[in-house]
């Protein structure tokens, strides 16, 4: 376990506590709630940046990281969809989550050949993810 590896586990913890703080109703509940998602940000981000520069890369940081994304983008989109239950939100979620599942699929596939980097992850995935 590395500190790394570490921040990703806390990301995927904090979706509860994302859920939980959604669905209380006390005031400043949704700054709450986007606080949880922006130091979940966060922590993707500085996970990234330590696993660089301590060359604390991990394969089970590689898997992780992209899974601790998608649980947390879909967990909100999942959530937005069943608060204001309109095309609008739903549409563009189903978008969304569609994609992140067919790209998953298409890494694990090319994986298999051999070609993961054919697929790789990138800097404008991120700027996607924001």
């Amino acid at each position: 376990m590395n500190i790394p590896n570490a921040l990703t586990l806390f990301r995927i913890a904090l979706i509860p506590v994302f859920v939980i703080l959604f669905y209380l109703d006390f005031p400043g509940s949704y700054i709450a709630t986007a606080a949880v998602f922006a130091i979940a940000g966060m922590t993707d981000w500085l996970d990234g940046y330590l696993a660089r520069k301590l060359e604390q890369s991990t394969p089970l940081g590689a898997f992780l990281d992209p899974v601790a994304d998608k649980l947390m983008v879909a967990v909100a989109l999942a959530l937005l969809i069943e608060r204001y239950n309109t095309l609008w939100f739903t549409v563009p979620a189903i978008v969304i989550i569609g994609r992140e599942i067919v790209i998953s699929a298409l890494r694990e596939w090319m994986a298999e050949l051999g070609k993961r980097t054919s697929v790789a992850v990138s800097y404008l995935g991120k700027v996607k993810t924001t």
